[in-house]
């Protein structure tokens, strides 16, 4: 049985997934934007009988009607989203988890909200490689300024 263990960034809150996920996907909508402060979001979906909690609890807001957003009411970092039209399955941010990796999305969700400069893949100075050039090109400006 694949297990994945997860938690928020302080680690009052600790949960545990057993088995494979429904779905892993991005999702684009507005709602998941303001929550996480991030362009988009990817959610892994277990069910509830999948899940159980470790440590903690998780908080709960209701954020707009049906959904309720899940974090940790200590640190505050991003944990679930729910959905009463989906009721026996929660979705995860796959940040929360230590196996973040080996939870690829497989598509997406509200892709027509997509922000527009948005690209789910990093590209060719994607990560670590757009930090660099963009240090580089402050230091030749800076040079050029000498």
């Amino acid at each position: 049985m694949e297990t994945y263990d997860g938690r928020c960034l302080c680690g009052d809150v600790r949960f545990r997934a057993i088995g494979a996920p429904k779905w892993v996907l991005w999702c684009h909508c507005q709602s998941c934007r303001r929550h996480s402060g991030a362009p988009a979001s990817v959610f892994v979906s277990f069910a509830h009988e999948q899940v159980s909690m470790l440590a903690g609890e998780i908080a709960k807001y209701g954020s707009s009607p049906g959904v309720e957003r899940g974090f940790c009411a200590r640190c505050g970092s991003t944990l679930t989203c729910s959905n009463a039209r989906l009721p026996n399955e929660t979705h995860f941010h796959v940040g929360a988890f230590e196996r973040a990796a080996d939870l690829a999305p497989m598509g997406e969700l509200f892709g027509g909200e997509r922000l527009p400069w948005f690209e789910p893949r990093t590209g060719a100075l994607g990560g670590v490689a757009a930090m660099a050039a963009i240090a580089l090109a402050r230091g030749k400006k800076a040079r050029e300024r000498s």
